[in-house]
């Protein structure tokens, strides 16, 4: 089951950034380096991608920016679901693609354009993000397209983990989790 940590200023500081990454690299296997407020996101993200190579991390990902991610050598890119146009540029730069989709066809779309994963969202109930697609979703969209599918929204615990394995999920995202 991968296990991918979304960052925020709330789980990740530069302050104590080594300490941060250390932490969370004991319960994830892929990041994203995801802060939507800085106004010096390429100066950070280049000091996230130099320190966060120093851990085990399968894939070290930036979020929403393909030019950066290309430009600072970043494994990937983790997309939102209005960034469909950005998919082909994204692999044409040899990046690892992750879209965010809420529906059904956003998934079928995803896969269309060949990215390499998706996170399906909101699972469980998060802060913010509406009503919960619930398991049974999960579990439906698994059996309709074949791209790995990461849960994401309001996973705090091991239990969630496992109902969304259970379900058919290919693994788990979630920021609160490796706070």
């Amino acid at each position: 089951m991968i296990s991918y940590a979304i960052t925020d200023p709330s789980i990740l500081s530069f302050g104590r950034l080594d300490d941060d990454l250390k932490r969370i690299s004991k319960k994830s296997d892929m990041i994203v380096y995801r802060d939507k407020s800085n106004p010096d996101y390429e100066i950070s993200a280049g000091q996230f991608l130099a320190q966060a190579k120093h851990y085990s991390f399968e894939k070290i990902l930036l979020h929403s920016t393909v030019d950066l991610a290309s430009k600072l050598g970043a494994d990937g890119v983790h997309l939102r679901s209005n960034q469909f146009d950005e998919v082909v540029k994204a692999k044409n730069h040899n990046l690892f693609v992750i879209i965010s989709c809420h529906t059904v066809d956003e998934a079928k779309k995803a896969e269309e354009l060949d990215a390499d994963m998706i996170t399906y969202s909101p699972i469980f109930a998060t802060p913010n993000k509406g009503t919960p697609l619930g398991l049974g979703a999960l579990k439906e969209l698994q059996g309709i397209i074949s791209l790995p599918i990461i849960a994401l929204g309001g996973i705090l615990t091991q239990d969630q983990i496992n109902a969304c394995k259970a379900a058919g999920a290919s693994g788990f995202a979630s920021i609160r989790f490796f706070n």
